[in-house]
């Protein structure tokens, strides 16, 4: 199970979740950033360090964020 930003992260970009990263999963794109599940180890650090609250644990991402799973996936060109 991985961790999925969602969109109060939509133009925010303040990188706060990629320093605390401990494999550096957490990647750029151009309208956010986005966290590879397959290198997520799900310690949590990023979603703690989140200034916009828009990190979550894949199985409690909000219902009306649920788009963001496939989002970030696809980012990372992965299966679902």
């Amino acid at each position: 199970m991985a961790f999925v930003i969602t969109s109060p992260c939509l133009g925010e970009k303040s990188g706060d979740c990629t320093d605390v990263c401990p494999v550096d999963a957490i990647h750029e794109g151009d309208d956010q950033y986005y966290i590879d599940p397959e290198l997520c180890i799900d310690c949590g650090a990023c979603e703690a360090v989140c200034p916009v609250a828009a990190i979550f644990s894949e199985d409690s991402v909000p219902e009306d964020e649920q788009g963001f799973i496939m989002k970030n996936r696809s980012f990372f060109h992965t299966s679902v």
